[in-house]
């Protein structure tokens, strides 16, 4: 609203700080902050109610990014302060930004947790597979056998999938997107931003300097793209020729269309009550399948923690009165310890 009361329409300009951007020079945090920025003002919500909460990492600059509120706050723990800011302001749009180490590695305990409790905030991960603000070590999601600083014969952890972690967490909103891909990146955070509870996004991002073409597979060639749409066949490739069927143990797997025909293919329902649709489709991956799913995975409506929380607390001050703590301590059966 402007002095006057009349309504304003905020730009992409709008939501620009003055602070100087301070990535490395062809950093793909540069696109997604340009992403973030441009379609904020769709979503007619005043900059005043917004908040962009962050961790440690590289990731962690954007909320000096956003003309909007914001708070740096400590390695891994930006879900938990995000989920006190939400459950207490719940006229506020409350956004996480986090990496790859900073949310699976210190901060993986408050991930699944305010997934798991559907918090209403949405949470951002950049994935770049690898820790860059501390300078090239591997991270969670760095494949088998990466060599990096801190391991110079090879990583020996089996890499974690983010998607699957949030899936399995039982995660209400679950999806993925590449930096580079502007449309496809609009579509799902848009998605995830208007959706009820806890929304989860990982962003395929590039790190130039410690893990460069990382996602190249995907980033350069479009045919590696499995785009998912609610209700449609999943198609893909050149001229649609490859699909995703299901299998009877519940698997996804990629096929020639030709070798198995139309009928056969998975129809994708991201509103399946029931997390192994979505589970089974972030299995898919490059390395073993040749292409790798995009889109919104998972999309359900389930109860909302802040909600839950108000009506938990009315229902206090209805038994209880005024519901103040010490009349709620002292309510009900008390004994006296002398």
């Amino acid at each position: 609203m402007s002095g006057n009361g009349d309504l304003v329409q905020l730009t992409a300009k709008d939501f620009k700080s003055d602070q100087e951007v301070r990535w490395c020079p062809g950093c793909g945090d540069y696109a997604i902050l340009n992403v973030i920025q441009g379609f904020m003002p769709e979503l007619g919500i005043e900059r005043e109610r917004i908040v962009f909460v962050s961790g440690i990492g590289c990731a962690a600059r954007f909320p000096y990014y956003m003309d909007t509120y914001g708070m740096h706050s400590i390695h891994g723990r930006a879900p938990a302060i995000a989920t006190g800011l939400a459950v207490t302001r719940p006229d506020l749009s409350v956004w996480v930004v986090t990496g790859d180490g900073d949310a699976l590695s210190i901060g993986g305990n408050h991930l699944i947790h305010v997934l798991r409790r559907n918090v209403n905030l949405t949470i951002t991960l950049f994935n770049n597979r690898i820790y860059g603000l501390t300078k090239g070590q591997y991270s969670p999601t760095s494949e088998l056998g990466k060599v990096t600083k801190s391991t110079p014969m090879g990583s020996l952890d089996h890499p974690f999938n983010p998607l699957s972690v949030a899936i399995g967490a039982e995660a209400s909103f679950v999806a993925r997107a590449i930096d580079t891909d502007k449309k496809g990146l609009t579509e799902v955070l848009e998605a995830a931003a208007r959706h009820k509870g806890s929304a989860f996004v990982e962003i395929l991002q590039n790190c130039n300097i410690y893990n460069d073409g990382a996602f190249d597979y995907v980033r350069d060639d479009k045919d590696n793209r499995i785009y998912l749409r609610a209700g449609e066949p999943i198609r893909f490739g050149p001229d649609g020729e490859k699909g995703v069927v299901q299998d009877v143990d519940g698997s996804a797997r990629v096929v020639r269309v030709a070798d198995v025909g139309e009928d056969a293919l998975l129809v994708h329902d991201p509103k399946h009550r029931e997390p192994s649709l979505g589970f089974a489709l972030s299995r898919l991956q490059f390395e073993t399948d040749g292409a790798i799913p995009l889109g919104v995975f998972r999309s359900i409506e389930r109860p909302v923690y802040d909600e839950l929380m108000s009506e938990q607390l009315e229902r206090a001050r209805e038994l209880r009165g005024d519901g103040e703590l010490e009349g709620l301590l002292h309510s009900g059966d008390t004994w006296t310890v002398e």
